[in-house]
């Protein structure tokens, strides 16, 4: 369910359109759609601010289509990760406005209206860009900001140190490691921000397919360094985009009582 949907039906109330007993029935039974093989939770954006994410990997192209479909009917903005070509053929054969982000292998329908918060995505190399650019797809859609900064691991540590400007104007750092994973660590030394750490697969064989990565962050002695799992963009973009959101809007929020004193 919308938020849109919810604001519409209660000025129908107050309007005497609607009567409680028929708004009550409408919302009760909004909560989800029942299509078998998924049911799709309407509800999840009254309580985390974002409808429901389709993971596509492990469904075929026509349940991903068909959520897909299914959700665009209710919410304005619609994501899908883990999505492949077919996958993406399927959903644009009944919704042409859906865009494919190959890198990020991620479905979009529809933009927000708005962006709140700035979140910057750092990358410490180029193999790791399909789980950097999950994390601006799904930050994107749910509202926020997105600036990027690529191929700036700790390898050549001044290609960082350049960019220092760029980590202190945003509300929230996603930092995006394989191999040693030391980034996040070198991130958080440096900045006062939230750094949520996001480890991938990236690396040669004791790498062990991330793992090195993910312990060496959870180990991180920079303080504030929060850790997703491995390769999980999608979860870090999440968090980002709530955080710079809820930042954004305390400072909007300052303003206006500051100007509101002013006069």
């Amino acid at each position: 369910m919308d938020k849109q949907f919810v604001y519409d039906l209660l000025y129908q109330v107050q309007s005497g359109q609607t009567s409680v007993e028929e708004a009550f029935l409408r919302m009760r039974y909004q909560p989800y759609t029942d299509l078998g093989f998924a049911k799709l939770d309407h509800h999840r954006s009254l309580r985390q601010g974002f409808p429901e994410v389709v993971f596509c990997q492990g469904k075929t192209e026509s349940q991903v289509a068909t959520i897909m479909e299914q959700l665009a009917l209710v919410h304005p903005v619609v994501l899908g990760t883990r999505a492949g070509p077919a996958a993406f053929q399927a959903v644009k054969a009944r919704i042409p406005s859906a865009i494919y982000h190959e890198t990020a292998r991620a479905i979009s329908i529809g933009r927000p209206e708005s962006l709140e918060g700035k979140v910057l995505v750092l990358a410490a190399g180029t193999a790791d860009l399909p789980v950097a650019e999950e994390v601006c797809v799904t930050a994107e859609a749910i509202g926020a900001e997105i600036e990027r900064l690529y191929d700036v691991g700790v390898a050549g540590l001044h290609r960082l140190l350049d960019q220092l400007d760029r980590l202190h104007r945003a509300d929230a750092l996603v930092v995006v490691a394989g191999m040693d994973g030391a980034l996040p660590s070198v991130v958080g030394g440096l900045a006062d921000q939230p750094v949520i750490a996001v480890p991938t697969s990236v690396g040669y064989g004791a790498s062990l397919g991330g793992i090195s990565a993910l312990l060496s962050m959870l180990n991180s002695c920079a303080p504030g360094v929060t850790v997703c799992n491995i390769d999980n963009g999608f979860g870090g973009g999440f968090a980002a985009a709530v955080i710079a959101r809820r930042i954004a809007r305390a400072r909007a929020a300052g303003a206006a009582e500051r100007s509101k004193a002013h006069d």
